[in-house]
């Protein structure tokens, strides 16, 4: 028996064990335990099915919020390499190395509205009656040069200075500069030559002031960009000299060039004999006079004279500086005007 009893015995409450296994009888008890276990498994259904919802409601917001800013940031990505890579085809490229194109949408600006265009320069206003020659645009061959953004140029420029030093040309291209960025403000009246001169080339300073934007663009006259004068009575001289172009020193209005944010720079069209030795004009370095000095020698020095006055006096930190080379003159043909009394 008491082996029996170890291996199968009825307790009082009618549950039969044998072997560690359990049959139940009918037991109070052990119908609540079958309950609780129901129950479980339902919770735990739930549990599964909420966590499927949350997956899938993870994945729609992700895809509304999310992708939507990745997409965002992809696409400023791309349009930052793309900048970098046209920047560097620009870099690479040989801008001097192409030909004029007709396109659509020139000029930028219209002469005749433009309030700083010199009238000797406005061909529309002076009767001039085809227009073609509005409609061309400079096309490198190895590259294509961004079209003109009037807004994003006067952004640009917001709280900045720009100054451009040399002759004629340099002053054409200031005035046709400030009428393309007029056309892009609204307010033209707020858009003024600081010290109220009309445009004319005798006057040594000009200067436009963008007031909505907080930025001048100026011109400042030095054909040579170095400085005229004339010869001291002591020293010795053929009658002929009748002044200097001292080509160890920049124009004595030089000092007022720095603290620019962008410094343009041209000279060239008056370094001909009628601008120079027909009119008595010869070169001089230190108190040497130079008389046997070519032009294109004397040229070299100034350029010289000037590059060492940008090393020492501008921060290339702050200041952009470009030297324009030559270009076509004012005039392609001469023409004698006859006056009927």
């Amino acid at each position: 028996m008491s082996v029996l009893n170890r291996s199968i015995s009825l307790n009082r409450d009618g549950s039969f064990n044998r072997r560690g296994f359990s049959v139940s009888i009918g037991s109070p008890k052990v119908t609540n335990h079958v309950r609780f276990g129901w129950v479980s498994l339902k919770i735990q259904v739930l549990v599964i099915i909420a966590s499927v919802i949350s997956f899938f409601v993870a994945i729609g917001c992700g895809y509304i919020f999310v992708l939507p800013s990745l997409s965002h940031a992809l696409l400023n990505a791309q349009g930052v390499l793309s900048d970098h890579n046209h920047n560097e085809i620009l870099t690479s490229c040989d801008v001097f190395d192409g030909s004029w194109v007709r396109v659509p949408g020139y000029p930028l600006y219209n002469a005749t509205d433009c309030p700083f265009v010199e009238k000797g320069f406005n061909c529309l206003g002076n009767g001039r009656v085809d227009t073609d020659y509005l409609s061309w645009r400079w096309k490198p061959k190895g590259c294509n040069i961004p079209r003109f953004d009037v807004r994003a140029v006067l952004e640009m420029l917001r709280s900045k200075r720009v100054v451009f030093v040399g002759d004629s040309m340099s002053r054409t291209q200031w005035e046709s500069m400030i009428c393309m960025l007029m056309a892009g403000v609204e307010d033209k009246s707020g858009v003024y030559e600081v010290n109220q001169n009309n445009i004319t080339k005798r006057i040594r300073f000009l200067g436009v002031r963008f007031s909505a934007f907080n930025f001048t663009i100026e011109f400042f006259r030095s054909v040579f960009l170095v400085q005229q004068g004339t010869l001291p009575r002591y020293m010795q001289r053929p009658r002929r000299v009748k002044s200097t172009l001292m080509l160890d020193k920049l124009d004595d209005i030089s000092h007022q060039w720095v603290n620019s944010d962008v410094l343009i720079f041209n000279t060239g069209h008056w370094w001909v004999p009628s601008k120079l030795f027909d009119i008595g004009c010869y070169f001089q370095v230190k108190r040497s006079l130079r008389l046997g000095m070519s032009i294109p020698a004397a040229f070299k020095t100034a350029l010289e004279t000037w590059a060492s006055w940008v090393e020492r006096e501008i921060d290339s930190n702050r200041t952009r500086i470009f030297f324009r080379t030559f270009e076509p003159s004012h005039w392609r043909y001469s023409y004698t005007i006859v006056m009927n009394p």
